[in-house]
Formats: C-alpha cells, structure tokens, sequence
C-alpha cells in the first residue's frame, strides 16, 4: 500500500480508501421504530443491529482502510448513516442541512469529530436550503453531481455546487413513491470503478444515464426484485473491490462477472430497515486518487 502525506480528502467514490468513519447502532438506533418521522419498518433489533455493523467494519478494516468509530450518541438514529450530514472535499469538510428534520444537526456532531483531527470546515450548507450526502457524488475528482430530491431542495443544489466549485451536475431523481419511501440519487447508482457504476435503470435520470454514455462508464443494471434489498448501494473500496448488501445474488454475480472483487455483510437491520446501505454507512475520510 502506498504512503501518502495527505489526512483528508475524498473527491471519488472508487480511489482507494484510506480513512473512513463509522458510527455503531446504540440506544437511540434502538429507539428508532418508536417515532413514525426515522421511518423504519419495524421494531429494531438493537443487538443484531450492533452484531450486523461490527461484521461490516470488520470486513471494512479487513480490505485495508482505517476505520474510526465515532464513539458519540446522539438523538438521532440516523447518524448511523455517516454519509448524509456531511462531504470531506481535498479543502476540507462541507457540512450538509439534512432535508430530514430528526437529522438536522447530525452534521456538527461529525464536524466536531473532524475538527479534533485537524480537518478544517471549507463552508457549509445555511438554512433553508437543505442537501443530504446521499443526493451526492463524485463521478470523477473534478466532476461532482447532484440529485434534487425531495430532501435536496434546488436552494441546497446551488448552494453546495458554488461551494464545491468546478463542473458540478445537478439532476431531478423522480419523485417515485415520495417521502415514505424516499430515494436518494445514491439509492439509483453506485459508482464501483473508473468505467463501472451499478445503476437502477428505471429511476435513473436521463441526464445522467447521457452522461454516462458519453463517458464510456459501463453500466451493471439492478433488477427490481433486488432494489429494495439495496441492490443498488454499493461501496467501492478500491476500484473493482466492492461490498454489496447480502441477498442480492444477481448484482453479486453482474459485479462478478465484470471482473469486481465482490464482498458481502448482513444488513437487515442497519440495512432494509433503516433503508441505508453500504455506502449509506460510511463517511469516507480519505481516498487516495493518482496524481
């Protein structure tokens, strides 16, 4: 593995990674099912939540980065899903305003995380714009899109675009089945390589499926039977070495067969329930791109 001088900086979705946060299922995770507004579907079953996020930061560690736990409860259960409050840019951290009410504030938790480290704040999401992680990517480390969703407003888009800077793409992600079952531009497509994404063709946006033909970016198709088991999200820890939610056999076998190192990890309840994936469970830190 080689060594690098940088701390931060992650304007990729497939560079190698390098550092990445976590946070562990705890009381409030637990406590989910209980109010209506976190949205998962039933009642949690807080030690298989811990048991399923401890085998996915181990098979995590196992494949090389280094992962931190963020050791903080707080109110919200989401904030197992590090991905959404928050970016980490080559300049530093861009706090989000999540378009989820019970979230908002996720991202001071993780931006005090990140401050104790050294990474500075570059600038961030203000009211009432709201952005959320997971309407977010990098396709290349100076092209980033973003979705607008029900939960990224057009405000949000804009704002994070001239904060990013540089070419940034911004697309309508259908309205679908709305709120109760909200997708996030992550929800239709994964980037796994430099020319690979796994996408949910019938929700993809036209602009981006254009943008993808146009850069020569292959596409593995998630059929409908294994988009609710997030087919779908996919984490790519170093370009063609993936990790892939459990139970879904036809993306393993796709990924597979286009030459991708394919690892998997149990996600019922930090997975269907909680509606986030692996992708979903990760604040990538540092990825290390050429260059």
């Amino acid at each position: 593995m080689e060594t690098t001088s940088k701390t931060f900086g992650a304007q990729s979705m497939t560079a190698p990674l390098r550092d990445v946060l976590v946070k562990r299922p705890g009381p409030a995770f637990g406590r989910a099912f209980d109010d209506p507004a976190h949205g998962f579907l039933h009642p949690v079953d807080l030690d298989l939540a811990q048991r399923e996020h401890d085998a996915f930061a181990e098979l995590l560690a196992n494949l090389g980065p280094t992962v931190h736990e963020l050791g903080v409860e707080s109110d919200s259960p989401d904030l197992v899903y590090q991905f959404d409050p928050l970016l980490v840019t080559d300049r530093g951290a861009i706090p989000l305003r999540p378009g989820k009410p019970t979230r908002q504030g996720e991202e001071l938790v993780i931006e005090a995380w990140l401050t104790a480290r050294g990474i500075p704040t570059v600038g961030r999401v203000t009211e009432p714009a709201t952005v959320e992680g997971g309407d977010t990517f990098w396709l290349r480390p100076d092209l980033f899109c973003i979705g607008r969703t029900l939960r990224t407003t057009d405000a949000g888009a804009r704002q994070l675009a001239e904060l990013v800077g540089g070419d940034v793409r911004i697309f309508d992600v259908p309205y679908w089945r709305g709120p109760a079952e909200l997708i996030h531009l992550l929800s239709v497509i994964s980037p796994v390589a430099d020319d690979l994404a796994v996408v949910y063709l019938p929700l993809l946006p036209v602009g981006l499926w254009e943008l993808l033909r146009d850069l020569e970016i292959r596409t593995i198709p998630v059929p409908d039977a294994e988009f609710p088991t997030l087919g779908c999200n996919v984490l790519a820890v170093r370009p063609g070495v993936v990790i892939v939610a459990e139970n879904n056999p036809v993306t393993a076998s796709a990924l597979s067969a286009a030459g991708c190192e394919v690892h998997s990890y149990p996600a019922i309840e930090i997975g269907i329930n909680g509606s986030g994936g692996p992708t979903c469970l990760t604040r990538p830190i540092l990825r290390v791109t050429a260059g």
